[in-house]
């Protein structure tokens, strides 16, 4: 079974996406906002994250681009998860080292269509 690391500030969304990414028989793990992020996917160890983008101190696109350039994480996909759904925000994620997007509000197709993709 695949484990997916969520990370979301708020406690609905993180709620939201477990139980779509649970339904499609997904191990989940759910982390709130992204301090001590790197020590917690060091102990998790999963195949695929999900983050939020705006958050509260470092931001979706700045950890993305500290896990990407981190030895110990660059290989993990990373899917980001946002209300903010321009181009220019897509291509900023995939220059982070983003591996999908997915705008808010979604439905559970898209999300699990995108984390499909980028596991595979």
């Amino acid at each position: 079974m695949k484990k997916i690391v969520v990370v979301d500030d708020s406690q609905a969304e993180l709620q939201l996406i477990e139980s779509y990414l649970k339904a499609a028989h997904y191990s989940v793990v759910t982390i709130p906002g992204t301090d001590k992020l790197e020590e917690k996917i060091a102990v998790e160890k999963p195949d695929l994250i999900v983050m939020d983008v705006v958050m509260p101190g470092r931001n979706g696109f700045q950890a993305c681009r500290d896990l990407k350039s981190d030895e110990r994480f660059k290989k993990i996909p990373i899917v980001l998860c946002t209300s903010k759904g321009q181009e220019s925000d897509k291509f900023w994620g995939q220059q982070q080292g983003a591996n999908g997007h997915v705008v808010k509000p979604f439905k559970s197709e898209e999300l699990l269509q995108v984390v499909k993709l980028a596991l595979s």
